[in-house]
């Protein structure tokens, strides 16, 4: 098949991590092409490399990567099947190792863990949970409540299994398949952030746009 009649279906991610400093097309999109000799060539091309020292994102919009493409493979047509705007972050490997990020790791730990303890009393000394049990038993069994009987025990029992059930998560295994709602919200934070630094690095000029 020759260069002029092959079409190059491309579909570019909306944020990607990238190791290395040279960022290629293949590491920006998904491309696939009848032709092998175009597909391997366009795969190939480069488009930024990170230096020491600069930033370490960068926005490469698709129009500058068709552009790229048709430039190294004359009469090629490109079809985006994806994002318009792509941001490249350069993540070193040896980030995620050492003492200090296991420092990091236990201090959220904790953060998260008494910070939720103090939320759950602090509602429940809101809403008087104490006098409400009282109430609720009083009105049982006839009489009042002599300390913490199975009806507190039973709610703090359902309070940890409703938490349980609602993160769909124990340790590291799933309840179900579904995505946990932590994983939802992180997913729409992370799309947010990706919109707001792509249209952020357009408006300052600074995205890797076509001449």
């Amino acid at each position: 098949m020759s260069t002029n009649s092959a079409t190059i279906y491309l579909k570019a991610e909306q944020n990607i991590e990238v190791q290395t400093t040279e960022v290629c097309v293949k590491d920006i999109a998904t491309l696939t092409c009848a032709d092998s000799h175009v597909l391997a060539k366009a795969k190939s091309l480069k488009l930024w490399t990170f230096r020491e020292g600069e930033s370490k994102r960068q926005v490469i919009s698709v129009l500058k990567v068709i552009e790229e493409i048709e430039k190294a493979c004359p009469g090629a047509s490109v079809e985006n099947l994806g994002e318009t705007d792509v941001l490249v972050e350069w993540i070193r490997v040896d980030r995620h190792k050492g003492f200090v990020q296991w420092c990091k790791l236990a201090f959220v730990a904790l953060i998260s863990f008494f910070g939720t303890a103090f939320t759950i009393m602090a509602f429940h000394n809101d809403i008087g949970i104490n006098e409400v049990f009282s109430k609720i038993y009083e009105m049982v069994m006839g009489a009042p409540g002599d300390g913490y009987g199975i009806l507190e025990l039973s709610y703090s029992v359902g309070l940890a299994v409703g938490i349980t059930v609602f993160f769909n998560h124990i340790g590291g295994r799933r309840i179900t398949k579904d995505p946990t709602p932590i994983e939802v919200e992180m997913r729409v934070y992370e799309k947010d952030v990706n919109q707001a630094l792509i249209a952020t690095a357009d408006r300052e000029g600074k995205t890797i746009d076509v001449s």
